[in-house]
């Protein structure tokens, strides 16, 4: 059987149009403990802004999660046409790193297919992961599509596609030995070309404060075009991402693509300080979302986040930038990417 790249299928940037978006219901109190009821109504939310220009494809556990779940998104106004719910267990609700790879080759028979990396809850520390590690696999089946099994460790937060060759990831995360210890950077970079159909990898090293995964791009720098990035930087000199961010700002400004451009930097500032319990979170606006209509941006309650939504929609001029309020969202230690999974249009 042929690679990925080989067979000409390639993983096209989220800004590409998609069919649907993959989300994985949350139901896991350890992830929001004390608090996992308050984040329904803003979950409800995000649906309601993704129905709005594609399909929401959900994974529940059994008719009492989807039947919660209906609650809420009719209390939102959601509406349900766009909504399908299936039945595949999580154990978890982070589907960015768990859900479906979807690859497409719009020249072949068979225009899409499915990577299902291993997943191991970011370095074994929140098991069991079992029932999140085969959900791409119960996918692929229920469409009757070929699923790749690359036979290492890989989360969806961890890697930024431009759709033209290139991907942006963190040596702070898929360098760590919780991941894969017996691959070195070289043979790495191999299996992100091969089974994502890429040419180029590009690193930073750093990943925020607060961050359990090891240091995931997806809150850090993220593509918005082909040769634009976002990227965010702390303005306080004193704040611990400070000097984490100017060390990955400065490798972004030595980066060339494919074709010797360099990168547009458009700078955006990290939110303030989001503490819960004395824990310092992973708040980024980093991690939002492009729908087919809309973007969709964490806010904080922060003063700068008015600016922030602002800055942000000068980079999509097709998208209409919404912010939604991921206060209580983020003492889960992830935001509105970390939850999604968009299968492209072909």
């Amino acid at each position: 059987m042929l690679l990925p790249k080989q067979a000409g299928y390639f993983f096209p940037a989220e800004f590409h149009p998609h069919l649907a978006t993959w989300l994985s219901w949350p139901h896991k109190e350890a992830s929001w403990p004390g608090k996992i009821q308050t984040i329904f109504p803003r979950y409800a939310d995000f649906i309601k802004e993704l129905t709005k220009g594609e399909l929401v494809r959900i994974n529940v556990a059994d008719d009492a999660m989807k039947a919660f779940a209906l609650s809420h998104l009719q209390t939102a106004g959601v509406d349900l046409s766009k909504v399908e719910f299936f039945f595949h267990p999580t154990n978890d609700a982070w589907c960015r790193d768990h859900g479906p790879a979807f690859l497409i080759n719009p020249a072949a028979d068979v225009k899409k297919v499915i990577v299902d990396w291993g997943y191991n809850a970011w370095g074994n520390k929140y098991p069991p992961y079992d029932l999140d590690d085969v959900i791409p696999t119960l996918i692929g089946k229920h469409y009757n599509i070929p699923v790749y099994h690359p036979g290492i460790v890989m989360e969806g937060g961890s890697v930024e596609f431009n759709g033209k060759g290139t991907i942006m990831t963190s040596t702070a995360c898929l360098l760590n030995p919780n991941r894969n210890p017996h691959l070195d950077q070289a043979k790495i970079e191999e299996y992100l070309c091969n089974y994502y159909g890429a040419e180029q990898i590009l690193w930073v090293d750093e990943g925020i404060i607060g961050d359990d995964t090891d240091g995931h791009i997806d809150d850090t720098v993220r593509f918005v075009n082909e040769d634009t990035v976002i990227t965010v930087i702390e303005e306080n000199k004193n704040d611990e991402n400070y000097e984490l961010l100017q060390q990955n700002l400065r490798q972004l400004k030595n980066m060339r693509l494919l074709n010797g451009k360099q990168l547009n930097i458009v700078e955006i500032p990290m939110p303030d300080e989001v503490i819960w319990e004395e824990q310092r979170l992973p708040a980024s606006y980093a991690n939002f979302y492009i729908a087919n209509k809309s973007v969709i941006v964490p806010t904080f309650r922060s003063a700068k986040d008015e600016k922030v939504l602002q800055q942000i929609q000068t980079c999509f001029p097709e998208r209409e930038v919404v912010g939604i309020d991921s206060t209580d969202i983020i003492w889960g230690l992830g935001s509105f990417h970390c939850l999604s999974q968009q299968e492209p249009l072909v």
